[in-house]
């Protein structure tokens, strides 16, 4: 396993013992960032109107589009790591 997924799997971990729980906007900043770094761009259609979550999940995870696996990792680690020090 390389270091960078190492650091990953340690941050996905991190992620759960956070002092206290992140802002909406960030949550969903979070999870872009692993959707994309797990799964790659979006190519899933967009929620309906009346589904204000998913379509918020769908937004976030399509944000990160053309983002590289590595890329996306590397972002989602350093984003858990300044939420742990604030």
């Amino acid at each position: 396993m390389s270091d960078l997924n190492a650091l990953f799997e340690a941050a996905q971990a991190n992620s759960k013992l956070l002092a206290t729980r992140p802002d909406n906007p960030t949550l969903l900043k979070i999870y872009g960032l692993f959707k994309q770094a797990t799964e790659g761009d979006n190519t899933a259609k967009r929620p309906s109107f009346s589904d204000v979550v998913g379509r918020a999940k769908w937004d976030a995870w399509t944000a990160q589009k053309g983002a590289s696996a590595d890329e996306a990792k590397q972002k989602y680690i350093d984003l858990i790591e300044a939420l742990r020090a604030a």
